[in-house]
Order: C-alpha cells, then structure tokens, then sequence
C-alpha cells in the first residue's frame, strides 16, 4: 500500500557556526598539530558554509572537556526538546491532533536515555496510551529514511494508520578537542544539530512524496567502514579509508534494486547530504543531473550533515520546486557498518 509523507518540518538551535570560525577554534585548541595545515585544508573541503550547533562554539559541551555522563545528559536535553518543537509543528501542519496519531517512529543516536525519544514524546505530546512505537537507536545518519521505512510499513500493515516520524540528533555532542585523528576533526566542520518531523498516513494529508517502495541493503563485511565508539569523553564516530569507496561498493545492490522497479531514471532525487563524496558517488551511480542534487548540495552547504535528519531536509527543500505530478524519484541514504536504505516515490500534486 503506498504511503504519503506530508513536508518535513526541521528545527534547529540557535548557535549558528561558520567553518571559518571552526577552523579558527581547532586551530586555537591544536597550533602544534603536526598536521594542522592538512587538516584545516580538509575540514574547509567539506562542503559546509554554516551549521547549527545546540550549544556556542566556545561552551564546555562543544569545546570543554566534559565526561561522557555530563554529555550524554546534555545531549539528550538538547536533542529531546528539539523534538518536541518539530513534533509539535509537524501535527500543527498536517491539521491533526495529537490523539489522532496511531504509531510513532524515532531516531536518535547521540544520546542515550532508556525509556528513548519514542517515549518521551508520547508523553510530551500527549500521544494516546495505544500507541505503537518503534524507536530507532543505533542507525546514525540513516535514521531519517529507515523511519520513513518502519512508517511504510505500519501504514502497510495497518491501513488507516497516521504514524508520527520524528528524526533529532545532537550531533555536536562529538566535538572533542581530546581526540586529534583527522576524522575527528573533520567531523567537526561536518556535521549539524537538528530535529526533524513529518506524518506518514495511507490517505494523502498534503501534495508531496508518495512512497510507492523501500529497500535496505548491508554491504558484505563493512563494519570497519564507518562505526560509532564511546570511552570515557562520550561518543565518537570513526571511520578507515575504506569509508570513502562505501557509497560506490554499495551502488551495484542499489542500481539492480532500481532496476527491478523500473526506477533507475528518476525525475528528481532526495540524497542524504553526507559529503562531497557521497553526493559525487550518487550522481554519478545513478547519472543524477546537477539540478537534481541541487537540494541535497545547498542542505549540505547550508546546514551541514544532519545525520537522519538530513534526507528529511532535502526533502522539505524538494517542496520549493516540487516536481510535476507523476514524477517519480528516489530517496537514498546511508548508514554506519556501510548500509544502504533507498525509497521509490512519486510526487503527488
């Protein structure tokens, strides 16, 4: 059964950072880095102009020495309540109603909290108590498309279902200045803090994206491609040389899974904006025209990888030239271990 995902509503902090400015703190924080040229030359690579980060630049949550309990507690706060505010405006935008949603799927992976965001939400929002609840933890930077994916599948399963897909990272929660690795300070500059919402229903609320398929696909043997770790500082992403040909090893799965749709030609595309190589790597599996990565390149310039959130602010951006009815497109993002999760659609006026 299809499934219409109404326009994502994306939330983000205050504290807007440049790379510049960046730059200037990790350079600030590391002048006899025996690689500090090579570095900041490639943090200014990413591809990122701005982000936004929960917290200033200069605070003990982004650039203090902070334990992994004192962070985690802080990310979590900053992470939950952002999603809150996109919950809130995602209903307000749909014209429902709290009780009217009948399942909710979260995604959050930068802070720990045991009952998780799917809990707390369904008390924050006043969810009803039969609500059905799926909550995503461990997915990173493929939460956004995985939750699209769970929500088809409530949809299919229960028809009549409204399902809740609220996607919030804290992202910044990972900028230490203890960890010198060049992958950390390039994830520094690379990513942003937000929250993201939107309804999926089987009946159509707004024009916009109807998923009309999904697919997951785990790359053989690639967990030493990109993982998450935590010690004693919080939370770290790392990753090896083999991270930057994932994208490409994971296409040959991704073109066949198209093919078989007749899907391989979309007339638009929604890519997470996770970096320069894995917008490159998309463009040229899928031979995506530059107009057709120009939403996911202005998110990544703009606002940085979001981690899950990102395809969702994509495709909000898609909604500023939607394309025509009947057109049909992709969603794709990619995920740690390498694992790839793409959507078949169609843009419904």
């Amino acid at each position: 059964m299809p499934a219409h995902v109404t326009r994502p509503i994306v939330e983000h902090p205050d504290n807007w950072v440049t790379t510049d400015e960046i730059c200037d703190n990790i350079a600030q924080h590391h002048p006899d880095h025996p690689k500090l040229g090579t570095v900041l030359r490639v943090v200014r690579n990413t591809g990122v102009q701005t982000r936004a980060l929960h917290h200033p630049l200069d605070s003990d949550q982004i650039s203090g020495s902070l334990g992994i309990a004192d962070r985690n507690r802080q990310a979590w706060a900053d992470a939950s309540t952002l999603a809150e505010e996109a919950a809130e405006k995602a209903l307000e935008a749909a014209g429902l109603q709290p009780g009217d949603i009948t399942a909710i799927v979260t995604s959050n992976t930068t802070s720990w909290a045991a009952p998780g965001l799917d809990v707390h939400l369904a008390g924050q929002l006043g969810l009803r108590p039969d609500v059905r609840r799926i909550a995503l933890a461990t997915v990173g930077c493929i939460g956004g498309a995985q939750a699209l994916t769970r929500a088809t599948d409530l949809v299919t399963a229960h028809p009549g279902s409204r399902v809740l897909v609220v996607v919030s990272e804290a992202l910044s929660t990972i900028y230490h200045h203890g960890d010198t690795s060049l992958e950390s300070m390039i994830y520094k500059a690379l990513f942003g803090d937000a929250a993201t919402a939107c309804i999926v229903t089987d009946d159509q609320i707004q024009p916009g994206m109807r998923i009309d398929d999904t697919g997951e696909s785990l790359l053989p043997n690639s967990r030493n491609r990109y993982w998450g770790r935590l010690d004693e500082a919080g939370i770290h992403f790392d990753s090896t040389r083999a991270a930057t040909t994932a994208p490409a090893d994971a296409m040959p799965a991704l073109v066949d899974w198209l093919k078989q749709r007749d899907a391989l030609t979309p007339d638009w595309a929604v890519v997470h904006a996770g970096g320069p190589a894995i917008l490159t790597a998309a463009q040229q599996g899928l031979g995506l025209t530059d107009a057709q990565l120009a939403h996911s390149r202005a998110s990544l310039a703009q606002v940085g990888n979001l981690g899950g959130s990102s395809v969702l602010d994509v495709l909000r951006r898609t909604h500023t030239t939607p394309p025509a009815d009947g057109d049909t497109g992709v969603v794709l993002a990619y995920g740690p271990g390498f694992t790839t999760t793409a959507l078949a659609g169609t843009w419904v006026s």
